[in-house]
């Protein structure tokens, strides 16, 4: 359920200001160790670590883009389905609306193969599939999600919602400051709505970032609890993720 902390920062950091500099296509690749993947402020690795990794397509004339990410997970087994890898696929594209706005609208489907969610009673198939716009300002931006499926496995949540204000503020040329605040709104099960929280900083390095965070919710704490040992999965904890881009 992520995403995606590597492709948020690849989708929202992206300066929309063409580059004459830059080639007309380019391709990235990820990878990354995580102490806990979190999305959307809740562990998706039952608050242990996760291997991540990625590939991201750009055309720069035009502001296209598409990309896939993988990464480990274990709510669907421990909820009683049968995935253990979260493989997203996503595309859209970005650009500028005046010198100093930008913008991105894409489509990103969340696909967990083969996890059978919706054998257990009282859950859905889990993969996911949201469409999204975003707004930025310089270092800040907002963007909303909406789920055209299921949401991650909760019976009728068609539409579900998520609003996303985020900065990434540089504070010299290799540390940036990480700001974030979000609310989940879950279609027919308030229950489970909270909203999430995360600062943190980000150092660069020649050859790799580190990233630190410390990441929160107010999430229902009975909703959010993990079958397998009962601990809460959004309780605020310290994140780090080691990330290697090439």
């Amino acid at each position: 359920m992520k995403k995606i902390i590597i492709i948020g920062a690849l989708l929202t950091a992206s300066n929309a200001h063409a580059d004459a500099q830059k080639p007309d296509n380019e391709l990235m690749y990820m990878a990354d160790v995580a102490s806990d993947y979190r999305y959307r402020g809740v562990s998706q690795t039952r608050l242990q670590p996760a291997l991540q990794a990625g590939i991201d397509y750009t055309n720069n004339p035009t502001g296209f883009y598409a990309g896939t990410w993988a990464t480990n997970i274990k709510w669907i087994s421990d909820d009683g389905g049968d995935a253990k890898l979260e493989w997203d696929i996503y595309g859209g594209k970005r650009g500028t609306l005046t010198t100093d706005i930008t913008y991105d609208v894409g489509v990103l489907s969340y696909v967990y193969p083969s996890n059978k969610l919706q054998t257990v009673d009282g859950f859905a198939n889990a993969n996911t599939s949201e469409i999204y716009a975003q707004l930025g300002y310089g270092p800040v931006f907002i963007k909303y999600s909406n789920a055209i499926t299921n949401l991650f496995g909760f019976m009728d949540s068609k539409h579900s919602s998520y609003i996303d204000a985020s900065a990434n503020i540089p504070l010299n040329s290799s540390i940036t400051l990480n700001l974030h605040a979000g609310h989940q709104e879950v279609e027919n099960n308030s229950i489970a709505n909270y909203g999430d929280w995360k600062i943190g900083a980000t150092k660069d390095f020649d050859i790799a970032s580190i990233a630190l965070a410390v990441i929160g919710t107010n999430a229902n704490e009975m909703m959010y609890a993990s079958p397998a040992n009962g601990k809460f999965l959004g309780k605020s904890a310290l994140v780090g993720t080691l990330t290697k881009m090439f």
